[in-house]
């Protein structure tokens, strides 16, 4: 029988990330480098508060936008950490992790046909999700020699009388880019010149190295403007959670809420239980987190420049983004050969956007013990290419 599907998601590609993952399941001495998970387990006093929730059987329906508990929690840690004020009643909302967030706010902000920009290489799910809210994905290419910063004479090469939004998302996945605050005021003075919508991708705000993390958010004409995407996977280690949350104006949220209710409800009531107490008592967590990735960034990064690959040295999120043109290969040649011969895997760079070719991400989540042998194999790899 011949289906008539929606041609919009039919021509949605896969994602590149999960194809990697997937081949590794079924390869017993294979090792993985390719997923965004953290390698830590949630810390125990956040498992125990879930466990709580449902031993007191709290296994009810919460506000469609989250309980409110939970999102003081989040406003008062927005306020500690980035020195952002945002309303709990009106301005906050709890997601299906930082994902369903994006989705929420390009489905509240674009119109058929409005463009949206995207710095790339970029997180696999941007591109799909405008597509899917109607928008027309516009991606801007970041280059090495600006250490994969976005400028603003970039934004004006790209914007149209059709462009709406800009999707920011520093730190960056794949390349561990991070935008400072004189980064984000020359981009601010474009982003205001020309009217635009901001979506703030903030979910590695945490994981910064050498700086503290700025949210465009905290500029004069920014905050009414933008939404800002966060949440508990990376910085927390809960994945499997699917915590998030969206922070903007409340015309912006209350429209993300009505469309949340309807396709969602809430997010998981025991998931909220535990974020309560990763918001009010998880810091010293993160910070113990945040020194084991930081040892292992600079661990990874010397050790793809001792096999003489260039290597930009990422100031955020937890990847690495090594060059591979000198090998001659391809992104995804290098990564399924590297599969094949030494069991290693890594993300192509193209599946972050044709930009990304010439790279692969490797994700430094991991144990050391597991990233000494990855690189060894690495190692014996690039041997034929030197």
């Amino acid at each position: 029988m011949k289906y008539n599907l929606s041609t919009i998601a039919s021509a949605i590609p896969p994602s590149g990330i999960r194809k990697f993952f997937d081949i590794v399941t079924e390869m017993e001495n294979a090792i993985s480098l390719g997923v965004g998970e953290p390698d830590f387990d949630t810390p125990w006093h956040i498992r125990e508060e879930g466990i709580y929730s449902l031993e007191k059987g709290r296994t009810f329906y919460t506000s469609n936008a989250g309980m409110l508990e939970l999102r003081e929690a989040i406003s008062k840690y927005m306020l500690r950490r980035f020195k952002l004020e945002y309303n709990p009643a009106t301005e906050i909302l709890v997601t299906v992790g930082g994902s369903e967030g994006i989705d929420l706010a390009l489905r509240t902000m674009l119109n058929p046909g409005d463009e949206v920009l995207i710095p790339e290489p970029s997180f696999v799910s941007y591109n799909p999700c405008v597509s899917l809210a109607g928008g027309k994905p516009i991606t801007i290419p970041l280059q090495a020699k600006n250490d994969f910063r976005l400028t603003a004479e970039e934004i004006e090469h790209y914007v149209t009388d059709k462009t709406k939004v800009i999707i920011l998302s520093f730190p960056n996945n794949p390349t561990g880019a991070i935008m400072d605050r004189d980064d984000l005021e020359a981009i601010a003075k474009v982003i205001l010149k020309h009217d635009l919508y901001v979506i703030s991708d903030e979910i590695y705000a945490e994981l910064t190295y050498g700086s503290e993390h700025v949210s465009i958010a905290t500029l004069e004409g920014m905050k009414e403007r933008t939404v800002i995407i966060n949440g508990y996977s990376k910085a927390y280690a809960m994945t499997g959670w699917r915590m998030g949350y969206t922070a903007g104006p409340a015309e912006f949220t209350q429209t993300m809420m009505r469309i949340h209710q309807y396709a969602i409800m809430c997010s998981p009531t025991t998931s909220q239980y535990a974020a309560i107490e990763a918001s009010r008592n998880g810091d010293e967590d993160v910070a113990m987190m945040k020194r084991a990735y930081n040892q292992r960034r600079h661990f990874v990064v010397d050790a793809f420049r001792s096999v003489g690959l260039d290597c930009f040295e990422p100031l955020g999120a937890f990847y690495v983004f090594p060059c591979i043109e000198k090998t001659g290969l391809t992104s995804m040649e290098f990564a399924n050969k590297l599969l094949k011969e030494q069991e290693v895997a890594v993300v192509p760079g193209t599946a972050f956007g044709d930009s990304g070719e010439g790279y692969i991400r490797v994700s430094y989540a991991y144990s050391m013990e597991t990233l000494k042998l990855a690189l060894e194999r690495i190692g014996k790899f690039m041997e034929q290419y030197q």
